[in-house]
C-alpha cells in the first residue's frame, strides 16, 4: 500500500492545477472535459483555502507551437491539436480559464506532454521552495493528471490526488468497449490509490491541513 497523509504540512506542500485552459473546460471548448468544468467551483473554493493555509499554487499549460515544433506525436492522436484549433501557445484557447486564473506570483508553468515534469522546470521550482508534499488537481484525470501524479512520485514527492478536483470525457469504443468519464475516472483514481498517491476530497484534504471550512460538495 502506498503511504497515507494523515496530516499535511502546508508550509511543505504545493497544489499543482493540470490544465484548467479554456480549450479544456470553457463551455464550447474543441478538447471539453464537462466534469473538470462540472468542478470549477469546488476547485476554485478549494484553491482559496489552501492559499489561506499558505500552499503554494502552481498552474500547467498543456501548449504546443503553431508551426509544430515542440508536437512530438500529439498531431496523430487529436485533431483538434493537429489543424491547431487547440491548445497552440499564446492564445485565448491555451490560457487558464477565467475564474481559476492564478493570483499575483503564481506562476503557469509551460508544458508539451501529459506530464508536467517532464522538459519543464517544475522540479526545480518546487525544489527551491521546499516543497515535499504536492496536490494533484486538474484534467484529463488519466492522462496529464495521472502522468504528472506518476511523475512526482518518481522525483520522490508525496502525492495527494484529489478525487472530486479532477475530471475527464468519455472515450470512444477503440476496439475495446467504450467507457464513460465517470468509468475512465474511476478507474484510474483506484490504480493510484494502489501505486502512487492518496487520493482523498477536498474536504479530506482540507481538514488534514488544518482547514474546517466546508468545500461545496
Amino acid at each position: 500500500m502506498p503511504y497515507q497523509c494523515d496530516t499535511i504540512d502546508p508550509k511543505k506542500t504545493a497544489v499543482i492545477v493540470v490544465d484548467m485552459q479554456n480549450d479544456f473546460v470553457a463551455p464550447g471548448a474543441p478538447l471539453l472535459s464537462q466534469q473538470a468544468q462540472d468542478m470549477v467551483p469546488r476547485l476554485a473554493e478549494t484553491l482559496q483555502a489552501c492559499r489561506e493555509q499558505g500552499m503554494r499554487v502552481v498552474y500547467t499549460a498543456h501548449v504546443h507551437r503553431r508551426d509544430g515544433c515542440d508536437m512530438g506525436l500529439y498531431d496523430d492522436l487529436y485533431p483538434p491539436i493537429a489543424d491547431r484549433s487547440a491548445l497552440v501557445d499564446e492564445t485565448e484557447g491555451g490560457d487558464i480559464y477565467k475564474p481559476l486564473a492564478p493570483r499575483p506570483g503564481e506562476h503557469v508553468i509551460k508544458k508539451h506532454r501529459y506530464s508536467a515534469f517532464f522538459a519543464t522546470d517544475l522540479d526545480l521550482i518546487l525544489r527551491e521552495w521546499g516543497i515535499e508534499t504536492v496536490i494533484i488537481t486538474g484534467t484529463t484525470t488519466e492522462n496529464c493528471c495521472h502522468a504528472t501524479a506518476r511523475d512526482a512520485m518518481f522525483h520522490n514527492y508525496k502525492v495527494v490526488f484529489l478525487s472530486d478536483a479532477t475530471g475527464t470525457f468519455d472515450y470512444p469504443d477503440m476496439g475495446y468497449g467504450a467507457m464513460s468519464a465517470q468509468q475512465v475516472h474511476q478507474a484510474t483514481l483506484a490504480i493510484l490509490a494502489f501505486s502512487t498517491a492518496h487520493v482523498m476530497t477536498c474536504q479530506e484534504l482540507l481538514a488534514r491541513s488544518g482547514v474546517r471550512e466546508a468545500v461545496p460538495s
